[in-house]
């Protein structure tokens, strides 16, 4: 069987570059203090983004520069890692 690889390649990003996450949780005040606590002194957007029709669930879109992968994937873990976030994408 011949397999097909040009979809194993990781996609060529070139850094520095402006990074999107959505952050998922159940507290909107507490979500946008992760925020601000994860990215710290970088310079960041951070908009509220949509509630659960059930209510439960509010998500924010943040955005910032991220000079390489290991900054990218570090703040993804961060925000991952934390107890009040459900989600992050």
């Amino acid at each position: 069987m011949i397999l097909d690889n040009k979809f194993e390649e990781k996609p060529k990003i070139e850094y520095p570059i402006k990074w999107g996450f959505k952050v998922i949780g159940k507290d909107k005040s507490k979500l946008e203090e992760i925020i601000k606590e994860i990215l710290k002194d970088k310079e960041h957007s951070c908009k509220f983004s949509n509630v659960s029709k059930s209510g439960k669930f509010t998500s924010f879109n943040a955005e910032c520069i991220v000079d390489c992968e290991e900054e990218r994937d570090a703040i993804y873990k961060a925000f991952n890692e934390h107890s009040d976030v459900n989600y992050v994408m």
